[in-house]
């Protein structure tokens, strides 16, 4: 064991302050890597304060992390020391279940093993520890190959914002010719605009924000719709292939499923904390789907890394030290960030 310099909370009421985590000692398969950068999730928030059920305490969250290669085990053969890598939501699973072996590790049977507040697969009764330190020591199958060093900071929130809006997409076949709606322009929706621009859509963001206008444009998106008036919606109605919905708030699915065309799916991403309303109405004309999705697989992950590479498509961020986590929590909560905060970990 290591013992590492991380920051972590101590209870739901606690801020993220300093403290020192081990780290398992390298086995055969595991690679060390030294932690440059890492985003943050709105989902660190929310396990962080208790808000999702299961919090152990402390927890150590972050699960977009870009990092250096510092050393291996005897037996890796996909990492070398000094490489730059790649560990997101995810850092192990069954690997024996259906699904894992279909490469789909993210729908483990079993339950796949977070980055962080998971408990080890090994039986040492010890929990994963995320992002928010120095270090983290990580099955080689879990851990990704990030191609450059250009805008690493950048690339930390495609571990999570960038996946979890990915796979869904790919999922519905977007391609050329096809009209897309993202709902909810923020750390989600900014990266669906971005890859569905890229797939070749015409794509349109649905805000109640006109502040967002010029943004959206920015990004790459073809039309916007300022929908502060639901009844704004009804022009548009049948109008779309998939609209993507990465609202966390509240909210009513069906407003959106009114906008889906023939066969047209609705992806949802978002968590609201209460369960939307549906019309089973709204659901059976037109063929219409709700599809949920939830990141994406080791696979399936390196693939949208090698794209982002290829397309240089990066997450909009604001860079900050790890003494300012703190701020940065109340500024999400408050939509005070376009549209990722990441950590330069060097400040630990």
């Amino acid at each position: 064991m290591s013992i590492v310099k991380a920051y972590g909370a101590s209870s739901s009421q606690s801020p993220i302050e300093p403290l020192n985590i081990q780290r398992r000692d390298l086995r055969p398969n595991d690679v060390q890597v030294e932690i440059l950068y890492c985003g943050i999730c709105h989902s660190d928030i929310h396990t962080a304060r208790g808000e999702w059920a299961g919090t152990v305490y402390p927890v150590v969250p972050g699960h977009e992390i870009v990092g250096k290669v510092k050393a291996i085990g005897p037996t890796v053969t996909q990492f070398t020391v000094g490489q730059i890598v790649g560990v997101g939501v995810m850092v192990d699973s069954c690997r024996t279940c259906k699904n894992c072996k279909s490469n789909h590790e993210q729908y483990c049977e079993e339950g796949m093993t977070g980055t962080y507040n998971a408990p080890e697969r090994d039986g040492s009764g010890m929990l994963t520890m995320g992002g928010y330190a120095a270090e983290i020591v990580t099955d080689e199958n879990y851990v990704l190959r990030i191609k450059g060093e250009e805008n690493l900071a950048g690339i930390a929130p495609l571990l999570c914002a960038g996946i979890t809006t990915y796979s869904p997409l790919r999922f519905a076949g977007v391609k050329a010719g096809m009209k897309v709606a993202v709902v909810g322009l923020g750390g989600l929706g900014h990266m669906a605009v971005k890859f569905a621009v890229a797939f070749g859509a015409e794509v349109t963001v649905i805000s109640t924000s006109a502040s967002k206008v010029q943004e959206a444009s920015k990004l790459g998106a073809h039309h916007f719709i300022l929908a502060k008036d639901p009844a704004v919606l009804n022009d548009h109605a049948s109008s779309f292939d998939i609209v993507l919905d990465a609202i966390s708030a509240d909210h009513d699915y069906t407003q959106y499923l009114n906008l889906l065309a023939l066969n047209g799916k609705l992806l949802v991403v978002g968590l609201p904390e209460h369960q939307p309303k549906v019309s089973p109405f709204a659901l059976i004309k037109n063929r219409r789907s709700i599809i949920g999705s939830m990141i994406g697989s080791i696979k399936e992950t390196q693939e949208m890394l090698d794209f982002c590479h290829e397309h240089s498509i990066f997450a909009a961020i604001e860079t900050i030290a790890i003494s300012q986590i703190n701020e940065a929590y109340e500024r999400m909560i408050k939509g005070d960030i376009k549209y990722r905060f990441v950590i330069d970990m060097s400040t630990i």
